[in-house]
């Protein structure tokens, strides 16, 4: 097995991170790390902090001069970073040592680095806010069409009472609207960093505060005000985003796993897995893939808070913890994003099964109902007990509970509490609401 599922050709299509994956190589991170060297020359040559003609040499070499990720490879293993080996690569590239002198001035490590980060943050957030919202769409349709479809709601794995399929689908979909509205936040506040050696900018010239505004303008990012060297919240806000994310389509597998179960069938997935020996089987692989992502999300997650307490200006330690574990955070959430998008539009609830269930109960379900209408005659509490007693009867004698309460309250009409239709309650609400919020703003 490949060291990560995402970069291996065996498990490619079982966890596929899409777009986002692109995002997440060398020369992607070289790319974007030149891109910020190059617009720092740029700023630095506006405010006079190096020569303008050395900086506009140095912006134009960082956007047309390839540099070999490989060739990088045994100088970042020996200083524990790879921006002085880009730096000595992309100065001997240049062939101008008189405007090379200028490269990487006043800037340390740590400031290229995490600002090359956000930038391909931002293309990775912005990405997930598509992906996000054409889930959205596909399960607005969804619950929609299947507002007033009666299933047996179940607590505890046992069945409670009467719900809708969409209803069930918005309880899906809910939590992704609030994240989908959270991740403009997070968009627009990712931070550019520019603090130098240990935070204090001292060798950017005599206003480091307004050369890293300028900088924040140039690449389309914010200006935290201060250095974050230290302070790994920004990162850590992302992170506990994609682990919230992937838990909320976690909680979707996990109920398409039991509504595909022998016995239930409730819902059929369109696509599933077969078995190596068992020619029946139809295996939910999608949403255990779903359930498996967020575990290891949530597991990425916590090593990022592991490392989220950085000591003195800067931590080693800490930092290449970040290294070994965010990307694989960001990818498997992408990978978890794009299998709940291959899920849901070919969703289809299987109705006859639904209504078997509901059936099979034996009116069970509508307990509570049963007891509230006896409550309009007799204290709750009595009720609830009268009702009880008659569930035990239901079982024992293999009746249905209908026939029961009419037997045992001739004189109350019970028969209309016993329509599954009837039971839902807010739940075609809840299902139509969704679909409108799902719609909106997307």
């Amino acid at each position: 097995m490949a060291a990560s599922p995402h970069d291996s050709q065996l498990y490619a299509k079982l966890f596929n991170p899409g777009e986002i994956g692109r995002l997440f190589t060398d020369s992607a991170e070289i790319r974007a790390m030149l891109l910020v060297e190059g617009t720092l020359a740029k700023v630095q040559g506006a405010a006079g902090v190096i020569p303008e003609i050395s900086a506009a040499f140095i912006h134009r070499a960082a956007l047309e001069i390839p540099l070999d990720p490989g060739g990088m490879a045994e100088a970042t293993g020996r200083n524990g970073v790879p921006v002085p080996a880009l730096v000595a690569a992309f100065r001997k590239a240049m062939e101008a040592p008189e405007h090379a002198q200028y490269l990487h001035w006043g800037a340390t490590s740590q400031d290229i680095m995490d600002t090359a980060l956000m930038l391909r943050l931002r293309q990775a957030l912005a990405l997930f806010h598509d992906g996000l919202s054409a889930l959205l769409s596909d399960l607005a349709t969804l619950a929609e069409t299947h507002a007033e479809l009666p299933m047996p709601g179940r607590t505890y794995g046992q069945h409670a009472t009467p719900v809708s399929f969409g209803a069930q689908v918005a309880h899906w979909g809910f939590p992704l609207i609030d994240l989908r509205t959270e991740l403009a936040t997070i968009r627009e506040s990712l931070p550019v960093s520019l603090s130098g050696a240990a935070g204090t900018g001292s060798e950017l010239g005599p206003d480091p505060a307004a050369l890293r505004a300028d900088l924040a303008r140039a690449l389309g990012l914010t200006d935290p005000e201060r250095s974050w060297h230290a302070d790994r919240s920004p990162l850590l806000r992302i992170t506990a985003w994609l682990a919230r994310l992937t838990a909320a389509l976690a909680k979707m597998g996990e109920d398409l796993i039991l509504a595909t179960q022998s016995g239930i069938g409730e819902i059929r997935l369109g696509t599933s897995g077969g078995s190596s020996t068992m020619p029946q089987k139809q295996n939910p692989v999608g949403p255990s893939a779903l359930v498996a992502l967020a575990a290891h999300v949530n597991a990425l997650n916590g090593a990022m808070l592991a490392a989220g307490h950085p000591r003195q200006e800067r931590d080693g330690a800490a930092w290449f913890t970040e290294w070994l574990t965010l990307p694989q955070l960001t990818l498997s959430a992408a990978s978890a994003l794009e299998t709940a998008r291959t899920l849901a539009p070919a969703l289809t609830p299987d109705a006859e099964a639904m209504r078997a269930a509901l059936n099979d109960s034996r009116g069970l379900l509508h307990a509570e109902a049963l007891s509230f209408r006896l409550a309009a005659h007799m204290p709750r509490p009595e009720a609830q007990a009268a009702v009880k007693q008659a569930c035990l009867r239901a079982r024992d004698e293999n009746r249905h509970l209908a026939e029961i309460a009419t037997e045992t309250w001739p004189e109350i009409d019970t028969r209309d509490i016993f329509d599954p239709v009837s039971a839902l309650g807010t739940a075609p609400q809840e299902a139509r609401l969704f679909a409108k919020k799902a719609r909106q703003a997307a």
